[in-house]
């Protein structure tokens, strides 16, 4: 287990701040607690369907206020590194990221396929021509590989399935921006001046928040919320730093652990 003082938390969203459209009982109080210790924050979440501006409204919403900074998404992640590669995207993504997101291509030659959350412009056409592009030498990025998501109604099919069949039929191997990719971790403990080990990762899902902490050298707190108790029965749960009742616990916690 990593040692030391903490000196920054990366929390997750759904599932550990908020759930099915209500916040958690005890989030803002806790976040509150973390600030006035004076660690370091950091919001991640694997959101692949909105922009950034829209989801720190959606915080506000629930009591979080939360500075641009602060919050990372694969998004964010995605548009650096197009950007960077001078990319001729094709884009499996959502409408909304169609307007935001750079280097996407009307046509061939593609550089890149980027998959995300596309439940509004997902059909055979569209998966078909991903699918093309990388057979055609695009390299495959997928903003997340959640295999369901949460809602008030109930569960629902994640970006992840869209990207197993892109990757099977074609056989190449996606390469992951969002959690639980440790690079998406050490970019937000390198924003923050502080190592990954100086950092506790918070959340509710084993396979992507608790995974993809202790891969990136965190300590990790998983929640008894959100997805927790399907993970638990599935028997993905066990392997957190800690397991807490809910995130109303964290302050508590930091200051056993120590902060600075």
């Amino acid at each position: 287990m990593t040692d030391g003082a903490v000196r920054a938390v990366l929390l997750d969203l759904e599932g550990t701040l908020y759930a099915r459209g209500a916040a958690i009982e005890g989030a803002a109080d806790a976040v509150a607690g973390l600030r006035r210790l004076g660690v370091g924050l950091r919001f991640l979440t694997n959101t692949d369907s909105t922009s950034a501006e829209r989801i720190r409204d959606d915080l506000a919403g629930h009591g979080l206020d939360v500075a641009a900074e602060e919050l990372f998404t694969p998004v964010v992640a995605a548009a650096r590194l197009l950007s960077a590669a001078g990319a001729r995207t094709y884009p499996l993504v959502s409408r909304e990221l169609r307007g935001v997101l750079p280097t996407l291509a009307d046509a061939p030659p593609y550089t890149h396929v980027l998959i995300g959350d596309c439940r509004d412009t997902l059909d055979y056409a569209a998966l078909d021509g991903a699918f093309r592009a990388v057979r055609d030498g695009a390299v495959l990025l997928a903003l997340q590989t959640g295999r369901y998501f949460k809602r008030a109604d109930g569960d629902h099919l994640d970006t992840g399935a869209v990207v197993a069949a892109v990757a099977y039929a074609s056989g190449a191997e996606a390469r992951v921006l969002g959690k639980p990719s440790t690079d998406f971790f050490a970019l937000a403990a390198a924003s923050l001046g502080v190592p990954p080990s100086a950092c506790v990762v918070v959340g509710d899902d084993a396979t992507t928040d608790i995974a993809g902490g202790l891969a990136a050298g965190c300590r990790t707190v998983q929640v008894r919320t959100g997805k927790y108790e399907d993970q638990r029965a599935e028997g993905l749960t066990g392997r957190a730093t800690r397991e807490l009742d809910s995130v109303a616990g964290l302050e508590q916690l930091v200051r056993e652990w120590g902060a600075r």
